[in-house]
């Protein structure tokens, strides 16, 4: 993905008890890769690896690379199916595992049976699989590590259990806050404090699948001609904004035409704001400052001819804007260093715009990263916003006199978004706030219509809500130097 990968802007979680690592190292599984039970599995203990601090990307990796190669490429797409769906209603298959279990069941049996309730919990026009097919699959599962072997009756009297009675415990689960909302209950606080006329329609919009939006590459094509080529390729598809494209159903990237040739990349539509509200022209040097996978880097690139530094901590992660930049058929000065300390990477020479997407919460992608919410902690946010303050006024002299700095984090939080604005504002003299986005929302579909026919033409600094496109949460705010 273009944005910010949800793993960066984690910070470091406590190491996994010891007993945790012991859980990981199960027995042989002895299942057909291309079965449930099969993915159950994968999916359960993937979830485990998140409830010991692990991003999800990098416990679907390690289940994975668990597995031989070929099993491992027959069952990727179902594993991660069923972990994002349950990361998404973790709280709610926790509540039922709970009420319909008397005693606390082995960690990886629990993780199961969250897996197959979250399955099952899914209404009749949306589930994935038969009711009778995840019951028998879970089972299976169970039955397929010869340590939890024993575990098999419990497991099917649950499943069994929670069928007979399925609308009843869902109503019933909706009564506790954080069951009904699957939040920690301080990120449901923080939501509703931010956001009290809107709260329950964020939280909701972060429980569903974002949409597959592409970014086109000024430099190919139009939004108007890759829609032609769409068409020719019988995939459903509409404009959602000056570059971007949103398909119908989401799709492998190498099933999209023109991807693997840098004609299209997979960016969300909040975005690609980013390059556009940067406004940077031919033959200006530009910052880039926390760069990594590149996205954003290749979209300012597409847009003009400039002298681009890209700049990133992690020597890794930095290797990846090198990869995405050689698809573009683009390039930019790829460096490594701490966008808050100059001194070991900066040359001298100032800047005419600088690009901040610096580390946060990330609590605007959160249906993309369903992870990210049980990751995060309550004093994450402080932490955040004091290291953002590090790096904006570290890179601030950076900017030329008449230069510019836009300030960007996908965070619905105001501690990250329009109070640092203000912040900045009032620590630099010499910054002038200039017109943004400001805050974007991610909301359904029911209220972004709504509030398209009834948005107003001008809105004030720092309150434009964005909520007539289908995107990611994300904070926008640019400042110019006397």
């Amino acid at each position: 993905m273009t944005q910010k990968s949800a793993a960066r802007r984690q910070p470091k979680q406590p190491a996994a008890p010891k007993h945790a690592a012991r859980q990981a190292r199960l027995s042989a599984l002895h299942l057909v890769p291309e079965s449930l039970g099969f993915a159950l599995d994968g999916a359960a203990q993937a979830v485990g690896a998140v409830r010991y601090g692990t991003a999800l990307p990098a416990a679907l990796a390690a289940v994975n690379a668990s597995s031989n190669a070929a099993h491992a490429a027959m069952s990727r797409g179902a594993v991660q199916d069923i972990a994002y769906r349950t990361l998404r209603r973790l709280a709610t298959a926790d509540w039922l595992v709970a009420k319909l279990v008397r005693k606390a069941p082995a960690a990886h049996v629990g993780n199961v049976l969250s897996c197959a309730l979250t399955l099952l919990s899914d209404d009749a026009d949306t589930a994935a699989y038969a009711p009778f097919t995840v019951v028998d699959q879970a089972v299976e599962a169970i039955g397929a590590r010869r340590e939890f072997a024993f575990a098999k009756g419990l497991v099917n009297a649950v499943l069994r259990n929670f069928l007979r009675e399925r609308d009843a415990l869902l109503n019933e689960s909706r009564v506790d806050r954080v069951a009904r909302w699957n939040y920690p209950a301080w990120w449901i606080d923080a939501v509703e404090h931010a956001w009290p006329d809107r709260w329950q329609d964020i939280l909701e919009s972060g429980n569903r699948q974002g949409p597959l939006t592409l970014r086109v590459n000024a430099r190919r094509s139009t939004v108007a001609a890759y829609l032609e080529t769409l068409r020719a390729h019988q995939i459903d598809a509409r404009e959602a904004g000056v570059h971007a494209v949103r398909l119908a159903t989401p799709t492998p990237v190498e099933r999209i035409p023109g991807f693997a040739d840098g004609v299209v990349s997979v960016q969300d539509a909040g975005a690609q704001l980013a390059a556009q509200w940067l406004g940077a022209r031919d033959g200006m040097r530009v910052l880039d400052a926390c760069a990594a996978p590149g996205g954003k880097t290749g979209h300012v690139l597409e847009l003009a001819d400039v002298d681009l530094v890209a700049l990133e901590s992690d020597a890794s992660r930095a290797a990846r804007i090198g990869e995405n930049l050689a698809r573009l058929g683009l390039k930019a000065d790829v460096r490594i260093g701490d966008a808050g300390d100059p001194s070991q990477w900066h040359d001298g020479a100032a800047f005419d715009r600088i690009l901040a997407d610096v580390p946060c919460s990330a609590s605007g992608i959160v249906r993309r990263h369903p992870d990210i919410r049980w990751l995060r902690r309550e004093s994450d946010i402080a932490a955040l916003a004091a290291e953002q303050r590090r790096i904006l006024a570290a890179l601030w002299p950076l900017v030329k006199p008449g230069g510019e700095l836009l300030y960007v984090t996908c965070s619905i939080f105001p501690e990250e978004g329009e109070l640092q604005a203000q912040w900045f504002g009032g620590a630099h003299e010499d910054a002038v706030r200039l017109d943004a986005p400001g805050q974007l929302v991610p909301v359904l579909a029911r209220e972004a219509a709504t509030a398209a026919a009834e948005r107003p033409s001008a809105t004030p600094l720092g309150q434009r809500t964005g909520s007539d496109t289908d995107h990611d949460g994300f904070f926008y705010a640019r400042f110019q130097k006397r």
